[in-house]
Formats: structure tokens, sequence, C-alpha cells
């Protein structure tokens, strides 16, 4: 389960973010995460629980967010989404694409407690 790596990567860049703003906790996170990006969003839930156990980030709430797949036909020029095993132009059906999004796994947000415990 490679995602136990994942989030342990993310949680070092949580970490610096928090320690940059003084946050003594970590309160929130949004991950935007595509189909073709290797990690699987509820193992990645998962993992997050794991690895944020006693830091920093523990209790912090995780969300997920999926990208779609989009494509740039090389034929029509079109942007069009399209599906994990069919990249194909949805514009005029051609295969001659380049993938634009849909392969990220992008940490998008991190929420901080800051100031003095009450």
């Amino acid at each position: 389960m490679h995602e136990l790596s994942v989030c342990q990567g993310m949680l070092s860049q949580m970490q610096a973010i928090a320690t940059e703003h003084g946050a003594r906790a970590i309160t929130g996170v949004t991950v935007r995460i595509g189909p073709l990006s290797g990690v699987e969003p509820e193992l990645l839930a998962q993992a997050f629980s794991i690895a944020s156990a006693g830091g920093i980030a523990d209790g912090a709430r995780l969300q997920l967010d999926s990208l779609p797949i989009r494509v740039q036909c090389e034929t029509c020029g079109a942007e069009t989404e399209a599906a994990a095993n069919r990249l194909l132009c949805g514009a005029c059906g051609d295969w001659h694409t380049r993938l634009i999004s849909g392969d990220e796994l992008l940490l998008a947000s991190v929420e901080l407690e800051t100031g003095k415990p009450s």
C-alpha cells in the first residue's frame, strides 16, 4: 500500500506549512486526485488516519476531490473529458490525444489552527 508513503510525504509538506505559519494544529486538508494518479482515494483516506495519528494533523478532516480525465485532440484541437481506458477525443473520436489532466495528486489546501490554546 504505497498510499501510506504518499501520506507521509504529504504530512511532511503540511508540517512545513504549519511551522511556517506558527500553527499548533492542522484541522483540515483537501487533496485533489485524478483517476490516473495511481492512488486509490479509499486507501489514501485509511492511510491518512494512520499516518497522522499522534502528530500535528491528528484528527484533521480529510477531503478528497476527484478530478476528471481531460485530453486535447491533436487532430481537431478540442479539449474534452475522456475515460481512463479510452483517451479518445470527445469531439471527433480520434485517438491522437494528449493528456492534460487526470494524473494529478495535489495538496490543494491545509487548514491551520493558530493562536494560544483555550
